[in-house]
């Protein structure tokens, strides 16, 4: 995993994508801040940890699937939907978020089972990050956020695993069976672990 985030800072981000990135990630952060606040005095603690959580999460997930597909040779850059964003954050006051806050756009051609690993690399990485939080709720004075953040990685990476496009599980099961069944299974586990 290491190797993984260290080849990650490797990337090279234009202009665009980098305020694409930030401003996607921190409204992100917000929308579930917002969400999980009962108390207006709660929402600045709970937006920081939404940061270190669920936009950890979003970004990771999406350099991931930049880092593979530029290992492919194709071109992959984050775009931001402005409109997708202000829903998420509109919907948070609902009581729920409806979030598809933009994605990496690829060009270049790969086969599907190249195609299949891309897609596969953001829920593998909310994966891996989810079972970083786990380990974490072990360590006194982390239980708070690393059992959200547990709980909000294994929920991303299954929830990018539905079979439907454009979810990263549609291009997965269509390149890769085994993958995508494995990677379900890993994420259903996490999910079931965070409600212990």
């Amino acid at each position: 995993m290491y190797k993984t985030i260290f080849n990650l800072m490797k990337l090279i981000f234009s202009p665009i994508e980098k305020k694409d990135i930030l401003k996607a990630w921190l409204a992100i952060s917000l929308a579930f801040a917002i969400l999980y606040t009962r108390n207006i005095n709660n929402l600045l603690p709970n937006f920081l940890m939404s940061i270190f959580t669920v936009g950890i999460g979003f970004l990771l997930h999406e350099l991931a699937h930049k880092y593979i597909a530029q290992k492919y040779r194709c071109f992959a850059e984050f775009r931001a939907d402005n409109k997708m964003l202000l829903i998420a954050i509109a919907t948070a006051f609902l009581g729920f978020i409806f979030a598809a806050p933009g994605g990496v756009m690829i060009q270049g051609y790969v086969d599907k089972k190249r195609y299949a690993q891309i897609a596969a690399a953001g829920p593998l990485m909310n994966i891996l990050i989810a079972i970083v939080f786990l380990w974490l709720s072990f360590v006194s004075g982390f239980e708070l956020i690393s059992s959200f953040g547990f709980a909000i990685n294994s929920w991303l990476a299954l929830f990018n695993l539905i079979p439907i496009f454009p979810f990263d599980g549609s291009k997965i099961i269509a390149g890769n069976k085994f993958l995508y069944f494995s990677l379900v299974i890993a994420s259903v586990i996490l999910l079931i672990l965070s409600f212990r």
